[in-house]
């Protein structure tokens, strides 16, 4: 399959040629793609979404026996033994994790790091206000708290992702943009009034349907935004 720009541009300046490599948040397998186009050994791919695993040995894994294994698993408990990895990456993950996961997360991901270990992390800086695509994210926030009772989508500044890196013991490298602005296309955007409609759904009474026709309406009047940026920064962990 081919690979995204984005994570190419991410793992340019890695040391992924015969390394073992765990892509953090396998979503549909991209950056899974990129670590065997760029010669890993190894590449364990973890997701806790049913769907997307499947996706990712029907896209990546199935053509890559022995170099690729896609492991259904709680990233907060990863089912990888200490100091075992050479290359973390998480691409576009940390924006789906609350605060509290994502130091649970950091944590395990360091545990797993070898020493050396490189850690990739790409995801986005939060959105200006007068962004249009903000009112809809708040909005898919906003019925995920009423119907769960914890957010669904948190973006941390490049700034605050390296403070939390460096303080579970990591020694950060650098930081590049990935993309300035960053394309919310119509399916990003369809995708995203989809989840905010799933979570009105399971809120009872007026309140829920208001909450989908508000989806309904931010989705026909944004169609699609280019707006914000996406970061990647590089961490190393000690020798």
């Amino acid at each position: 399959m081919d690979v995204p720009t984005t994570v190419s541009a991410a793992l340019a300046d890695q040391p992924v040629e015969g390394a073992v490599c765990l892509e953090a948040g396998a979503g549909v397998g991209n950056t899974t793609a990129g670590l065997l186009a760029a010669g890993a050994e190894r590449v364990y791919a973890v997701t806790n979404d049913a769907d997307h695993a499947a996706t990712v040995r029907e896209r990546v894994a199935d053509d890559h026996p022995g170099r690729a294994a896609v492991l259904e698993s709680d990233l907060r408990a990863l089912p990888l033994a200490a100091d075992s990895v050479d290359v973390v990456t998480a691409h576009g993950l940390l924006n789906v994790l609350t605060p509290a996961a994502l130091d649970t997360v950091v944590s395990e991901l360091t545990r797993v790091a070898a020493p050396g270990c490189r850690l990739v992390v790409d995801d986005y800086d939060p959105l200006p206000a007068e962004a249009a695509v903000r009112d809809l994210f708040a909005l898919e926030n906003a019925a995920s708290e009423l119907a769960r009772g914890e957010s669904a989508l948190t973006f941390y500044p490049a700034t605050s992702v390296r403070r939390t890196a460096v303080g579970a013991g990591w020694t950060f490298d650098r930081e590049r943009t990935l993309l300035e602005p960053v394309p919310w296309t119509a399916g990003h955007v369809e995708a995203h009034a989809n989840v905010a409609r799933s979570f009105a759904s399971q809120v009872s009474g007026d309140l829920g349907a208001s909450l989908a026709a508000e989806a309904d309406r931010l989705q026909r009047e944004i169609g699609s935004e280019d707006v914000g940026r996406m970061y990647s920064l590089a961490f190393r962990f000690p020798e």
